[in-house]
């Protein structure tokens, strides 16, 4: 599927909004209602748009403790990783759960009630499993949480956008006259 710079409009606009109604989006990316309908149905079906979701503060609920949990394993057959995945998927906490590469094999990410959640969450994650190094790292404060990447930046460049892209590159320094000489 080919996406043009109106696609990219609707994606960023619901990525900011879920909750927008078609008139509205419609309004936002410059679309006709139904011409704007045609384009979602379009990137619903092909699994660009996958739903929408309401944010919730987890900590209001007492959900406020976050923990990235490393784990680092001597397993790497393919039977392993299902069963391990399997698991982990079973355990409420998990937010996020990654393979990932370097010195790790697994990152997840968990929101609990304190540490004696914390506690209870990694006794049933280390049951029946032979991990060979386990570590969690408590957030202290959420710096950038659920940012929605900047779909605009995908766009192709435009003679308005470069125009623009020129005007908030950052000065560097004096300017030079003709001649070499640093003007003031």
């Amino acid at each position: 599927m080919k996406i043009d710079i109106i696609d990219l409009k609707i994606l960023s606009q619901l990525q900011s909004n879920g909750t927008l109604s078609q008139r509205e989006l419609a309004d936002r990316v410059g679309l006709s209602q139904n011409s704007c309908w045609r384009r979602l149905q379009q990137l619903t079906e092909t699994g660009l748009v996958k739903g929408t979701r309401t944010q919730i503060d987890l900590a209001m609920l007492g959900l406020d403790l976050t923990v990235l949990v490393m784990i680092r394993t001597r397993h790497h057959s393919k039977e392993w990783a299902d069963s391990f995945r399997k698991h982990v998927e079973r355990l409420p906490e998990v937010i996020d759960f990654h393979r990932v590469g370097g010195d790790w094999d697994y990152i997840i990410k968990i929101a609990t009630t304190g540490m004696g959640g914390y506690d209870h969450f990694y006794q049933r994650l280390i049951t029946n499993f032979d991990l060979e190094r386990v570590t969690g790292m408590f957030s202290m404060e959420a710096i950038i949480q659920d940012r929605s990447p900047d779909l605009m930046r995908l766009a192709p460049e435009t003679p308005h956008r470069k125009k623009q892209s020129a005007r908030r590159t950052p000065h560097r320094g004096p300017a030079k006259s003709p001649k070499g000489a640093y003007q003031k």
